[in-house]
């Protein structure tokens, strides 16, 4: 019966030691790396930070007609590499090629009603934008019909239409690419879409057709 017992004993202490030394083990083992949690405002690209700017075309908030565009807003003083300017247009960004307008996922311009742009109609809803800029001839913007995919490369299949774009140089440097709409005529709802970045400014005046 002693042996029996001490058996026993034996058995149990032998797996409480297995045990400890499992445990102990374990608590050496380093944690598993979790992801970085996302940068407030940027999109799935990581660093780069995302804006969506809207405003009210026409007479009054309660009348006007909302225009939103949301983009990726990089920077033309690299934030990751001390700080090193870059070439905005005619560097980063080529003449006279199609450039997403932005980073990351392609930049997107919603309209509650139609608009109205040098001649064409727009319908309403959502379209992509990308430009084409030209250091001599004519700068282009681009509305289309495909939407909801990465900037790159950028899709020129799929154009409702193309418009020419008003370039001029600016007094100061902006460092993000700056992508607004603003209320320029209320009564006539008439707005007009700012494209600005290092020294340049495109504009576009539209119309909502209500």
């Amino acid at each position: 019966m002693t042996n029996k017992f001490t058996s026993l004993a034996f058995t149990a202490a032998l797996a409480l030691a297995c045990a400890a030394t499992g445990f102990s083990q374990a608590e050496k083992q380093p944690a598993k790396k979790q992801p970085a949690p996302p940068i407030p405002g940027a999109g799935t690209g990581g660093a780069t930070p995302h804006y969506t700017h809207s405003d009210f075309i026409g007479p009054s908030r309660a009348e006007g007609s909302r225009v939103t565009i949301t983009y990726g807003r990089p920077f033309a003083i690299h934030p990751r590499k001390g700080g090193e300017p870059r070439k905005i247009w005619g560097g980063l960004v080529a003449w006279d090629k199609p450039d997403r307008l932005g980073a990351d996922e392609a930049t997107t311009i919603l309209t509650q009603h139609p608009l109205e742009i040098q001649g064409t109609t727009i319908p309403a809803g959502i379209h992509t934008l990308y430009i084409i800029p030209s250091e001599n001839g004519v700068s282009k913007l681009a509305f289309s019909k495909k939407v909801g995919g990465w900037g790159v490369p950028v899709d020129t299949n799929n154009d409702v239409a193309r418009f020419d774009l008003k370039k001029e140089a600016l007094s100061s440097s902006v460092d993000q690419l700056t992508i607004v709409v603003k209320n320029t005529n209320g009564a006539a709802f008439g707005g007009t879409l700012e494209i600005s970045w290092e020294r340049t400014k495109f504009s576009l005046p539209f119309k909502v057709k209500k």
